[in-house]
């Protein structure tokens, strides 16, 4: 029998089989289905075509309103009304919007549903951030998640992998933004295409857990699968604090499993990393840029807008000024976030420097609301994606960087590290 990785592992337990082979299409059963106001319409309006109009499980199903929340228009109002409608319908347990809100991808892990071991779909592409913890996650389309909700199970094609083996310790203001940045520029948009991106060595033990969020998170953007890491003392004593009491099953990949291709990560080497537009895979480093000024700096998102963050913001913004003329807006992403940002003074911090807080929500990530871009305009962002017209005009410009890096820019009114301050 061959090696399996950490990723097969998870599907094959949940398949009921002692082993599965990459490309294999297996039915495994699902232990979370996530759905967003965007996507969950789309999903009910589905299930109403099947048999059974009841969801498999009332406690394995979450439902978090957080692309237009609080709603920006009428659409997204009835969007929303949907979603609620259906929750109450079903007896959703897990449906969180405004007032328990958070982004999906950091509300998730914060609430304890998020386990090592699961197996969990969401219709959404950033699913892939709860493999931090250890748990297989992926994104679906919402005809997937309308089949999950229903039956509980999901198809899958086993991925094959590829192994980051890391080493050494990030340098002061680099995070694991800059960690996958580097990566997606090494391999390309396309480089994990359908495969585990699979996280081990040394180097991971000196990750915090949200470095570890924001690298799985951005798995997909290199066209992955899933992003997975293994789970160590930090893992636990994250679950201790937000699952306490919870069980889940740890995988480990054996010693013969068998990857497509390994690199080794040297973390101590990683410089601050910026992904120009219009691609995560345009990467550069400060010592090839030059002056690109800016209009507006954007810190939050399921990628960057957890503690970490949001503290790594206000150390830099700290006795400091926005520049005259950049609009700088922060959200963090979750209302336990947002108090503990207020309880450290953080909130403070920001509003003296003259920037805004936002209350949790995706927003200008996705061109929503909260931050859309006009023409020509540059904006510095702690999101994900830098697609054309993705956070508004088509003709603007979004570079993707770390949290240190976006609040450094806010205060020069141009794209800057820590260092230049």
């Amino acid at each position: 029998m061959a090696g399996m990785t950490m990723s097969q592992k998870i599907l094959a337990a949940h398949a009921g089989l002692t082993e599965v082979k990459p490309g294999q299409l297996i039915e495994a059963d699902l232990d979370l289905v996530l759905g967003n106001d965007i996507t969950s319409p789309v999903a009910i309006k589905e299930m109403e075509k099947f048999n059974t109009k009841s969801v498999f499980d009332k406690d394995k199903i979450a439902l978090v309103p957080d692309h237009f929340v609080p709603n920006k228009d009428i659409k997204s109002a009835e969007n929303c009304k949907c979603v609620r409608e259906f929750a109450k319908r079903n007896s959703i347990t897990n449906y969180f919007e405004v007032g328990q809100m958070g982004i999906e991808h950091a509300l998730l892990p914060e609430k304890g549903l998020t386990l090592p071991g699961d197996l969990i779909i969401g219709a959404d592409s950033h699913t892939c951030t709860y493999g931090a913890l250890g748990a297989f996650s992926t994104g679906v389309g919402s005809t997937d998640m309308a089949a999950g909700m229903a039956t509980g199970k999901a198809w899958f094609k086993v991925p094959s992998a590829i192994k980051f083996d890391l080493v050494g310790e990030l340098p002061k203001y680099v995070s694991g933004k800059d960690v996958i940045l580097h990566i997606i520029g090494m391999i390309g948009v396309d480089g994990a295409l359908y495969k585990s991106m699979e996280f081990t060595g040394e180097g991971v033990k000196a990750l915090s857990m949200d470095d570890r969020f924001t690298i799985a998170n951005m798995a997909i953007e290199a066209g992955g699968k899933n992003g997975i890491f293994p789970v160590d003392e930090k893992t636990i004593e994250y679950l201790k604090e937000h699952a306490a009491g919870k069980e889940y099953k740890t995988f480990e990949a054996d010693p013969d499993a068998e990857y497509d291709e390994e690199y080794t990560i040297d973390l101590s080497s990683l410089k601050s990393t910026v992904a120009f537009p219009h691609l995560p895979e345009n990467t550069h480093t400060f010592d090839d840029i030059d002056e690109i000024k800016i209009d507006q700096v954007v810190i939050g998102s399921c990628t960057n807008g957890r503690i970490d963050d949001i503290r790594m913001a206000a150390e830099i913004l700290k006795g400091r000024k926005v520049a005259d003329g950049i609009r700088c807006i922060i959200i963090p992403a979750t209302q336990a976030i947002y108090m503990q940002a207020m309880e450290e003074g953080l909130l403070k911090i920001f509003i003296e420097a003259g920037a805004v807080v936002s209350t949790p929500t995706c927003g200008p990530c996705l061109g929503g609301y909260m931050g859309i871009l006009a023409s020509g305009e540059r904006c510095v962002s702690t999101t994900n994606r830098n697609f054309v017209g993705r956070m508004g005009a088509t003709d603007s410009e979004i570079y993707l960087a770390s949290p240190a890096v976006a609040a450094a820019s806010a205060v020069t009114g141009k794209l800057s590290q820590p260092s230049e301050l």
